[in-house]
């Protein structure tokens, strides 16, 4: 439980998503009450379900470690269809300041970003403007010669066998790179593929860097301002940013620690933290009920895209991975899951959707190595039947 000191009044207030851009049709009006820095379960006990809502006691056992008396925080939010099961904070967004985590705290996604920038590729594909099968190269030609034959699909997939540019970043680097430079970097540095594109797989964050350049190319517009004016505002998600330092200011900012020894030590920014297209976007549980929402009705891309992107790549072999465009897709107990875990230094999130039983599962920290996987794999067991 917090401290009694960094409790909040229990200050209730409704949650309503609003019908937005495409959803203007989809009366997706989703309500819960919120008890701000406590677990939440009024609206949930309430709502008829297949799975018996958990006790607070419960979900607190959870996040016990992160409600500890100057512990940096977590936010959670379980999603049924249109019904918020859970909205709820812990501990500090501010360890400093001594302010409080709450759902509309904004926390680095870190590589939950990459749906984000899978979506504007697909946009760009859907409005004819870049084919998914069309060379790398063809739009940044400055890609090496022997990557002629890495293509947007295998950016997406992590099948390009292009080397990651952390490779190249030395772990005492104080200055920042940015998305260009992991071009950069494949130039200065790598000389071949790991794999013939297409035949195997391997996670890299050098294929999300690319892709956020190859939108900037295709729409002549910075790939911040891209998410912004395709994405975040048609979904009003307000508060959600590719955050640019000196260019972006981020409200009810969450600021990323890491415990040592006991200590809590600040750790918001590392030497790749500018890097936008793997892992630079800010949001908080209330845009990312949004942003579930619309993909759970209207997803952005159309209907027939969204399939393409929530299906695994399948191997040049034919043996299928377990990817798809900015989503890891497998199973857990036999459901169909698509789901993301995001690290960086002072921030560790995972997500899972269960399409077919309209759940999500959301878990955002301002902690290096909490593993929020591990609560959100627990939260399935006990929101799903």
């Amino acid at each position: 439980m917090l401290s009694p000191s960094l409790v909040h009044p229990f200050t209730l207030r409704p949650f309503t998503l609003r019908p937005f851009g495409r959803l203007a049709r989809v009366r997706a009006a989703i309500s819960t009450w919120a008890v701000v820095g406590a677990a939440v379960f009024g609206s949930a006990c309430d709502r008829p379900g297949p799975s018996p809502a958990p006790t607070r006691d419960v979900i607190d056992s959870l996040f016990a470690r992160f409600a500890q008396p100057g512990a940096p925080g977590a936010s959670v939010l379980v999603v049924r269809h249109d019904s918020v099961l859970l909205r709820a904070s812990f501990g500090l967004a501010d360890v400093e300041a001594q302010v409080a985590a709450t759902p509309a705290t904004n926390y680095r996604l870190a590589s939950l970003s990459k749906q984000f920038t899978a979506t504007a590729i697909i946009l760009l594909a859907r409005d004819g403007m870049l084919a998914l099968d069309a060379p790398v190269r063809d739009f940044l030609p400055a890609l090496p010669a022997y990557a002629s034959a890495v293509t947007i699909r295998h950016l997406l997939t992590h099948t390009s066998g292009l080397w990651d540019y952390e490779d190249f970043v030395p772990d005492t680097q104080v200055v920042q790179v940015h998305d260009a430079d992991a071009l950069a970097l494949l130039r200065a540095h790598s000389d071949r593929l790991y794999f013939a594109p297409g035949s195997e797989w391997r996670y890299s964050n050098t294929g999300y860097a690319l892709l956020a350049l190859v939108v900037e190319r295709v729409s002549g517009a910075r790939f911040a301002d891209v998410l912004r004016a395709r994405i975040f505002v048609p979904l009003e998600m307000h508060d959600t940013f590719a955050h640019e330092e000196g260019r972006t200011t981020i409200p009810r900012r969450a600021w990323g620690y890491t415990v040592r020894n006991g200590a809590v030590v600040r750790t918001d920014q590392s030497s790749t933290s500018a890097v936008l297209g793997d892992g630079g976007v800010y949001s908080s549980l209330d845009d990312l009920a949004r942003w579930h929402a619309s993909l759970d009705r209207a997803p952005l891309v159309g209907d027939s895209l969204w399939r393409a992107t929530s299906t695994a790549f399948t191997l040049t072999n034919r043996t299928p991975t377990e990817y798809g465009f900015g989503w890891f897709v497998d199973r857990l107990h036999g459901r169909r899951r698509l789901r993301h875990h995001g690290e960086t230094r002072g921030f560790t999130n995972a997500v899972s959707r269960f399409p077919d039983d309209g759940v999500t599962i959301v878990v955002l920290t301002n902690r290096t190595g909490s593993e929020p996987w591990d609560i959100v794999d627990a939260l399935a067991d006990l929101y799903l039947p």
